[in-house]
């Protein structure tokens, strides 16, 4: 499978299943399309049917670019082909039948610290803290059984990863401290590592969580969603105040206090900010680093749902977005956008491109009462129910719907170039659009699509730049 598409200037071709990408001129850009059409249909590899694709494709370009040009870029592509760089076999379906009855482990923990929160924000998917529950907040005894289930559970893996979450973690301060002191009281003797990491509003930042932080945190999620008026609007405090002036000075002293690495600042963009490249220009200007922004997953009944006639306008914001990137690389002011980050010589293992983040197998998420549940999004849906830290995971035919989720089970995923990227999509958001993890969320398809085009766009335009700084 090939995908080509224009993007900025460069003719881009990616060989979807080696992973190879190509920026060509125009001639061999329009060459590659009937070679793969004839290679479809089998024969190439005899020199006749070659010679009769090279006198077809010589005819269909006669006219639009010199013979002399059609015959070298059509000696280009074979080249490419023969050398298992373009129109490679798919290698990974053969071993799906293995790669679903695979051993898996736990190796991260979702650790829902607090169902109780200080904000408001109206997109919430967990009502305010409360995952359309009861407020409650974790116990130190039921997060030490936790941990305890993490390893455990974790087989011969050394590194473990827990993550603070909400609701607000901040709210329950003391006892992820004790936690941690507690994760790492269990490395020495089971052979472990605990990765920890932490997500919180910032309402409650204080110069003693960000020392705590910045020694036995991995990585901290700061949360906010761009300009004033666009974070005050979806991320109120109880009261109906806003919450920007109170946590933008917090964030950037502690994003400098990291010295800009192992954080993201991380936004949500609804309807009401259909121009979000200017909160994540924002956000940069304000001295950010590591910027995530993210479409917003609603009811399509909420005012600030995102909505299919939005994607043109949504497609062009990634791709003015893009070049803003590029140009402020240039200008030595560059940041990271989370989204448009890909590494295309290594990237993550077979088992992770096939199946994504580990939902349900890899990865739970626990109540502040200890119930397991696939990831922090299934929480409260009580079919999903999969366990306690106490007893463990009971609910293996989950653990097994879970498992068996690829991207070669998802009718959508199996012709779609981005899939070996976006690794089939949320579960979560297949289930909730469409009642099936092996759906997938279609409009959030369409912006994955874009936003890896984007990704490696950037990539040609940065090693281009490199290339001719070399000479």
């Amino acid at each position: 499978m090939v995908h080509q598409y224009k993007n900025n200037g460069y003719n881009i071709v990616l060989d979807v299943n080696s992973g190879s990408v190509h920026v060509v001129d125009d001639v061999v850009y329009d060459v590659i399309p009937m070679v793969e059409e004839s290679l479809s249909g089998g024969g190439l590899k005899e020199e006749s049917g070659q010679k009769r694709l090279r006198e077809k494709t010589a005819e269909a370009l006669k006219g639009r670019y010199p013979a002399q040009d059609v015959e070298e870029a059509f000696d280009e592509v074979m080249e490419l082909w023969e050398k298992g760089l373009l129109f490679t076999e798919d290698i990974y379906e053969k071993y799906i039948t293995d790669f679903k009855s695979r051993q898996t482990v736990v190796k991260a923990l979702c650790l829902h610290i607090a169902h109780d929160c200080n904000l408001a924000c109206r997109y919430c998917f967990a009502g305010e803290g409360e995952y359309h529950g009861r407020r409650e907040l974790m116990s130190f005894e039921v997060g030490k059984r936790a941990l305890d289930f993490l390893v455990a559970s974790s087989g011969n893996r050394v590194n473990l990863e827990v993550d603070f979450f909400g609701g607000e973690p901040l709210m329950n301060w003391q006892v992820v401290k004790d936690l941690v002191a507690y994760g790492r009281s269990l490395e020495e003797p089971n052979h472990k590592k605990f990765r920890f990491t932490l997500t919180t509003n910032g309402i409650l930042l204080t110069d003693e969580v960000m020392e705590f932080a910045n020694r036995e945190m991995a990585n901290v999620v700061l949360s906010i969603d761009g300009r004033k008026e666009v974070n005050d609007r979806m991320r109120p405090n109880r009261g109906g105040g806003g919450s920007y002036e109170t946590i933008v000075p917090k964030f950037q002293k502690l994003a400098e206090s990291r010295n800009q690495m192992n954080y993201y600042v991380r936004g949500t963009f609804t309807r009401n900010n259909l121009d979000f490249s200017q909160d994540v220009k924002h956000l940069a200007d304000l001295g950010f680093e590591q910027i995530s922004v993210e479409p917003v997953v609603a009811d399509p009944a909420q005012d600030y749902a995102l909505r299919p006639e939005d994607v043109p306008t949504l497609l062009a914001e990634y791709d003015s977005l893009a070049k803003e990137l590029i140009q402020r690389k240039r200008e030595g002011r560059g940041v990271n956008f989370f989204h448009f980050m890909i590494d295309l010589q290594g990237g993550p293992c077979v088992a992770k491109r096939l199946s994504g983040c580990g939902s349900g197998t890899e990865y739970l998420a626990v109540t502040p009462w200890g119930d397991l549940y696939p990831c922090h999004q299934f929480v409260g849906q009580e079919e999903f129910l999969m366990g306690n830290v106490f007893e463990g995971v009971t609910g293996e035919d989950i653990r097994e719907r879970f498992k068996s989720c690829n991207v070669y089970t998802k009718e959508k995923c199996r012709d779609c170039f981005a899939k070996f990227y976006c690794s089939g999509g949320c579960a979560a958001n297949s289930y909730n659009f469409h009642g099936n993890i092996n759906d997938a969320y279609d409009l959030g398809c369409e912006l994955q699509r874009k936003r890896i085009e984007c990704a490696i766009m950037i990539k040609a335009a940065l090693a281009e730049e490199e290339g001719e700084s070399e000479k």
